[in-house]
């Protein structure tokens, strides 16, 4: 393994002699370059980011209501008043809450760490590739990083894929120290601290992070050093730290000795069926209600109907990331965000696996391969994620694949270093390698730009131009390597790029792009029914329109109001809610006198953000996100009322209390109980419209009623 100190001049010594060359670039060139390319992802990640209002507001008003307690804090409570958490562990948004806490009550302030998180991410893989394949491998790696379009799209969110994938290229760098050190106290200490960083990603999105664990554990037992007991007893060891610093938050959650929020997503109110449902089994085989759930009760029926429909992608997630199969990742939902470059990915390990195979046989003895634990490590995290992402047959979002950028950029490095050490072996294949890899990704990329031509369907000819005249000096070095290969090479890597990147500086400023920041991703947006706000791409089914954005969609700019959160500049108490809004709410503070909760909305988070994120009356959004969980109870409903902690409810007009009824008719139930017995308050009470809305479309919250559940 090479040192940190490893620079393109000092490859040869380290490789053998038939690779050292005089060194020509100065010492301070990789520094710059990686000093450039981190500057890049700052302003790519970055820039405008008071446009982006409140991003994901699901989570923005989670954070909001975690800032307000201990528990809500340590449980990820989604309404101030800890009655339902989101549906996913706390860890990733605590950094959002700190940084609320810091900067005060901005939209901008909870993106702001996602961005720091993204911009590391590009670091630590830098320094995790050069220590496997060198410095050129390394800049190169990070580069793809940034201008990964999906990368881009889901940093500038307050989505927790961002921290994710940060943890987990962590965990790749310490599995990359302790691969290093082989053997001994060294190596056990790095391989737990990989261990318990995936440990973290666990708590941040649960199953997503375990996905590299086959790459972890085959790239360990490939290139450990020591007897094999040794490997087992240290694989074993940091299994250990893995299950705790995985499961202590599911423990935490099933031993609290007092109230505590219920689960949300959950079909019991615990964590492990989380872990197990909705978070696990549910995403693989397409279980658990709401959008991609299967087809049980309470579940929507797949697109299409039982059978999928003719002509329809299949699968439930299908509304999403497109129809399950092998070839998902370069479908219409997904190709523009993560598959420019996986061709390349594909011809990295053909490469190696081919030198690997002729040194085995005597030939090509002077082209030294990185380490083949490394080839484990990353073919794997690419494979295996990639493979159950193409097959997951329940929710799919494609800003999942952001997963998949760190392994596309270590292989692209990878095989830069390939090509470039045959080369200085003497070998003239790498040439024409190199000319058929950027012409079938540069066809690529052509494919995937004219699947939507009205959206930037220009690049087509600066994308194929540049690609063709990579080709064309590629082919000369063959003949003239010493001349034309770096500039080749230096063009070809161009032409790979220009799509991606175009891609990725392409993504909105505003967040126009990422359907209100709830589903971001790069290129032309897509509605979750196929639809485009810009164009619709061809063999997607047309969907119905989306007025407004997502539902429910909280108006961007400004800051919430003084609170529990420092002083700071923002907008008086209910100036982001609409007219109509305003007046329930006002309606609801005024006559519920000391009652703990001032209002309790139906209809799924899309419908109650809007009042958690901008008042400080403690507002509860029903059953969770998409109003299917059962919490509140009828029970706690009933308790409420007679004690006098809750008087008002906001029904939703949808038939089960939202567009997505849940499997055990949570929903359904409360709608009967609040329609049996409150009293519908008509809306000249509160002096507002005929039918009373929340802004949202889908039926998030439209037509909706007030009702005064003390008036029986």
């Amino acid at each position: 393994m090479s040192s940190s100190s490893d620079v393109v001049a000092s490859e040869g010594s380290r490789t053998g002699p038939s690779e050292a060359r005089p060194r020509v670039l100065p010492g301070w060139a990789p520094t710059a370059a990686l000093g450039a390319i981190l500057v890049l992802a700052g302003v790519l990640y970055g820039w405008a980011l008071g446009s982006l209002g409140w991003s994901n507001t699901y989570y923005s008003a989670a954070v909001k209501s975690m800032g307000e307690g201990f528990t809500n804090f340590m449980f990820g409570s989604y309404d101030p008043a800890g009655v339902v958490t989101v549906d996913k562990p706390p860890a990733g948004l605590w950094p959002q809450v700190l940084s609320a806490k810091v900067f005060g009550p901005h939209g901008w302030a909870l993106v702001l760490p996602q961005v720091v998180e993204g911009v590391l991410a590009v670091l630590v893989l830098h320094r995790t590739v050069r220590r496997w394949a060198g410095e050129g491998a390394g800049l190169a790696a990070a580069l793809v990083l940034t201008l990964t379009p999906i990368t881009v799209a889901i940093t500038r969110s307050n989505n927790l894929d961002t921290p994710l994938l940060l943890l987990l290229v962590c965990a790749a760098y310490a599995l990359t120290r302790a691969l290093e050190a082989r053997a001994g106290r060294a190596a056990t200490w790095w391989l737990c601290g990989a261990a318990f960083l995936v440990g973290c990603g666990f708590v941040t999105k649960m199953l997503a992070a375990w996905m590299v664990l086959p790459a972890f554990t085959a790239a360990w037992l490939v290139g450990a050093g020591g007897p094999w007991l040794g490997r087992l007893g240290r694989l074993a060891a940091s299994g250990v730290v893995l299950a705790v610093s995985s499961l202590w938050w599911v423990a935490m959650v099933a031993l609290w000795p007092g109230d505590r929020p219920y689960i949300g997503g959950s079909e019991d109110g615990s964590a492990w069926d989380l872990v197990v449902g909705y978070n696990g089994l549910g995403r693989v085989f397409g279980q658990g209600p709401g959008p991609g759930g299967g087809p049980g009760p309470g579940g929507p029926p797949p697109w299409g109907g039982p059978g999928g429909g003719s002509g329809a992608p299949r699968g439930p997630g299908a509304m999403f990331g497109g129809g399950t199969g092998p070839l998902r990742m370069f479908g219409d939902a997904v190709g523009g965000q993560i598959s420019w470059l996986l061709p390349v990915c594909a011809a990295a390990i053909a490469t190696a696996l081919a030198v690997a195979v002729l040194r085995r046989r005597g030939r090509l003895a002077d082209v030294v391969l990185p380490p083949a634990s490394g080839w484990v490590l990353w073919s794997l995290w690419l494979l295996v994620c990639a493979g159950v992402f193409s097959m997951q047959e329940g929710i799919f979002h494609p800003y999942y694949t952001t997963q998949l950028a760190p392994a596309v950029g270590a292989l692209c490095g990878g095989l830069v270093t390939v090509l470039v050490r045959a080369h200085r072996a003497g070998a003239r294949w790498p040439a024409p390698v190199a000319a058929v890899i950027v012409a079938v990704t540069v066809a690529w990329a052509v494919v995937v730009i004219r699947r939507t031509p009205e959206w930037h369907g220009w690049l087509v000819w600066p994308v194929a131009a540049t690609g063709a005249v990579g080709v064309v000096l590629l082919c000369a070095a063959a003949w003239r390597p010493a001349r034309l290969l770096p500039v080749a090479l230096a063009v070809g890597a161009a032409a790979v790029l220009v799509a991606p990147g175009a891609w990725a500086v392409a993504v909105p400023a505003d967040g126009s792009g990422s359907m209100g920041g709830v589903i971001p991703a790069a290129g032309p947006m897509m509605t979750p029914f196929g639809g485009s706000g810009r164009s619709r791409p061809r063999g997607f089914p047309p969907g119905p329109p989306m007025p407004g954005g997502m539902p429910g969609a909280v108006p961007r700019g400004g800051a919430l109001p003084p609170g529990p959160f420092p002083p700071g500049p923002g907008p008086r108490d209910g100036a982001g809610l609409s007219g109509d809004q305003r007046k329930i709410l006002d309606y609801a503070r005024r006559e519920s006198g000391r009652a703990r909760i001032t209002l309790a909305v139906e209809g799924g988070a899309m419908a109650a953000s809007p009042y958690i994120l901008h008042s400080d009356s403690r507002v509860i959004g029903m059953g969770g996100f998409m109003s299917a969980d059962d919490a509140p109870s009828v029970r706690q409903l009933e308790r409420w009322t007679r004690r006098g902690e809750l008087r008002f409810v906001l029904g939703s007009a949808m038939p089960g209390g939202g567009p997505f009824p849940g499997r055990g008719g949570a929903p359904a139930r409360r709608t009967a109980w609040v329609s049996g017995h409150c009293r519908a308050v008509p809306p000249s009470a509160y002096g507002g419209a005929a039918a009373p809305t929340s802004g949202g479309p889908m039926g998030f919250g439209r037509g909706a009623t007030l009702y005064d559940c003390a008036a029986r």
